[in-house]
């Protein structure tokens, strides 16, 4: 049996998650009392038609007199079982724009709280489930599309016992993921930016590729990171961890670390059955309006 637990801020994508989840053929459940968790485990462990169970638990359920969320997950018998807990958050300006746009209410406004004031409590609050998430997504610069492919391939095509490991582009001037387990700086390399023959292609372009295939340090940083993640990778393994982010970063992300994540990906590939490639400014490009 496999039960996914989603959890995170209020706005940051889980029903979209849960959405994508019971469209593959997920038991789900939106909103469980904590309380009820051990009891629904057991009775999914009991059953054989209830092979793949997936439960949000937001801010609604915590209990200021029941047992905390991460006692709670902690003594679930999970060793009999897959447990995967995914823990969504996105900064602090999108969820208030996220509920400006769809005028909900978050569940902890009221006529003394501000929104601002409930979106900082509630991130308080989830804490101890975000502390303990095996996967943390990042969903500030994503569209739903974005967020429901990368559920799909991250979280419910992931086989027992299996490694899910992404590698993600990114530009330090936007900003470092909050979601990396490990971020590699390739600013020092040199950058196609500076070739305006270049400038308007990206590092998933041939002209790009070339451009930094002809210098060796490329190479050379391409082996180090390679070399350090395959002297720990199995290691992460043994120690049961399912999920894997690596960042690489250079000023814009658009060239330099867009074309290592795919030449990393690629080799990776060729000993892991999931590994993904995402390119957080490339996609957030594609979503804003052309002039």
């Amino acid at each position: 049996m496999r039960l996914v637990v989603i959890s995170g801020r209020s706005g940051s994508g889980k029903s979209s998650a849960l959405h994508v989840l019971e469209d593959l053929g997920f038991y789900c459940i939106d909103n469980l009392p904590i309380g009820l968790l051990p009891a629904l485990a057991e009775q999914a462990q009991a059953d054989e038609k209830l092979t793949r169970v997936a439960v949000s638990i937001d801010v609604r359920n915590l209990s200021d007199t029941g047992a905390p969320i991460n006692e709670v997950l902690t003594a679930l018998p999970h060793d009999q079982y897959q447990l995967d807990v995914v823990y969504l958050d996105a900064s602090e300006n999108v969820l208030l724009q996220r509920f400006s746009a769809t005028r909900r209410k978050h569940p902890l406004t009221n006529t003394n709280v501000s929104l601002g004031e409930a979106i900082e409590r509630e991130k308080t609050l989830l804490d101890p489930i975000a502390n303990m998430a095996d996967l943390t997504l990042d969903t500030t610069h994503m569209s739903v599309h974005e967020l429901r492919s990368l559920i799909r391939m991250r979280v419910a095509d992931k086989k027992f016992g299996e490694m899910s490991i992404q590698f993600e582009s990114f530009g330090f001037k936007h900003g470092i993921p909050i979601d990396a387990d490990y971020v590699f700086d390739v600013r020092h390399l040199p950058n196609p930016y500076w070739d305006e023959s270049l400038r308007k292609f990206t590092g998933l372009d041939t002209e790009v590729q070339l451009f930094l295939n002809s210098y060796d340090v490329v190479g050379e940083m391409r082996k180090s990171v390679s070399d350090f993640l395959n002297q720990w990778m199995d290691r992460f393994i043994e120690a049961n961890r399912s999920y894997m982010t690596i960042a690489i970063g250079c000023t814009g992300g658009q060239h330099r670390s867009v074309y290592l994540s795919e030449q990393l990906a690629t080799e990776f590939r060729m000993k892991y059955s999931n590994v993904q490639v995402r390119h957080r400014e490339l996609a957030r490009a594609e979503k804003e309006p052309s002039h």
